[in-house]
């Protein structure tokens, strides 16, 4: 059993602002970046959402690293795209 969260049979890895999506040992992983967020009662909720595909060789130079992104409204809408995307490069 994995240690991570997941969502839809991908992990969920969140550092401070930043969630990567994905396993690190396939071709691609997804990083989404909260940008923004709004309270909702007592709640922070994500309202400006960028989505990055990323190709996790090594060998690759990292400003090649990010192949596709996007910028999306909520956190279920950004998470709905990295796994059309991670689903693509199966």
């Amino acid at each position: 059993m994995s240690d991570f969260f997941s969502y839809k049979g991908y992990p969920l890895v969140r550092n401070g602002k930043q969630i990567y999506y994905g396993n690190m040992s396939d071709d691609y992983v997804c990083m989404i970046t909260i940008n923004h967020t709004r309270k909702i009662k007592d709640l922070d909720v994500a309202d400006k959402v960028k989505v990055m595909l990323m190709q996790t060789a090594a060998d690759i130079d990292p400003s090649q690293m990010i192949v596709k992104n996007s910028d999306r409204g909520s956190l279920y809408e950004a998470l709905e795209m990295a796994h059309t995307w991670l689903d693509k490069t199966k």
